[in-house]
């Protein structure tokens, strides 16, 4: 079982989908049953829909029951000794590449981590609700919201039993939180990073656009950086291979996933994700 990890948690796995979904499938019913009955979709339908989808905003950028699962794995693996830190992302509040076009790419940047801020002050809420501490450390002190970033201060949070929440990237535009994820893996010397995504795991190929895509049980960062592989930012592949870090890839969707990963049973690990190596 590995003893300290970070896990890196994006913001759309904060928000889930299944609350957006059940959201648009609503107006979608509740406009086709207008058009049935031949009412009038006019500017004060519009704008009533337009006042429940404001209400609704927030409680769609967060979705508590996936949240809650996380927070119980977390729970348990700390329970067994485990030392865990959090890179989140903010990609339910702003994500850079589908921003205005014309926004300075700094200026959007700043914004994106200021989001990843708000959704770590949210993650210490929902763990204070499990019993958990957390601490929230960011590259500048934001108020009485946040502490500076130290490997001294995390490393004695972490040991203290805190969930120590990494935000605000590096405090400069241009990198991700994957990079982010990367650097605070290596500085904290912990024995793996484990990216939390929609997939399970490295394919082959894109399997949205080829079914007979095949997962790959390991990769190489070599292979993910010479093969264009959008499944881990560039960057971070590169940090992470120098580092030499253990990554481990795996869909948040399973149950029990990061349980399974820290447990290091490759079997168990492999079923789910994809480990990737120097």
């Amino acid at each position: 079982m590995y003893k300290r990890v970070v896990i890196k948690l994006s913001g759309e796995a904060l928000a889930g989908m299944e609350q957006t979904m059940e959201y648009v499938k609503y107006f979608i019913e509740d406009t086709q049953a207008m058009i049935d009955n031949h009412m009038l979709i006019d500017d004060t339908f519009i704008y009533e829909e337009t006042k429940k989808l404001d209400k609704a905003k927030l409680r769609l950028r967060f979705d508590d029951n996936i949240i809650g699962r996380i927070i119980g794995q977390i729970k348990e693996i700390m329970d067994q000794g485990c030392e865990v830190a959090l890179v989140v992302g903010g990609g339910n509040f702003w994500r850079g590449r589908d921003s205005k076009e014309d926004i300075d790419k700094v200026r959007s940047d700043q914004i994106g981590m200021m989001a990843t801020v708000m959704n770590a002050v949210y993650l210490t809420d929902m763990l204070e609700k499990y019993g958990i501490d957390s601490v929230i450390l960011t590259p500048v002190i934001i108020g009485t919201v946040t502490q500076q970033f130290s490997k001294k201060a995390a490393l004695k949070y972490m040991s203290e039993k805190n969930v120590v929440i990494f935000a605000a990237g590096t405090g400069h535009p241009f990198f991700s939180t994957d990079t982010i994820a990367a650097i605070r893996t290596a500085e904290l010397e912990a024995d793996a990073l484990l990216f939390a995504k929609n997939v399970d795991g490295v394919y082959d190929s894109d399997p949205n656009q080829n079914n007979r895509a095949v997962k790959l049980q390991n990769i190489t960062y070599r292979s993910v950086i010479q093969n264009n592989l959008t499944v881990i930012d560039t960057a971070a592949s590169a940090i992470c291979e120098e580092q030499r870090i253990l990554s481990i890839i795996f869909k948040l969707d399973e149950p029990d996933a990061i349980i399974k990963c820290v447990s290091g049973d490759a079997d168990a690990i492999h079923k789910i994700g994809t480990t990737v190596t120097a």
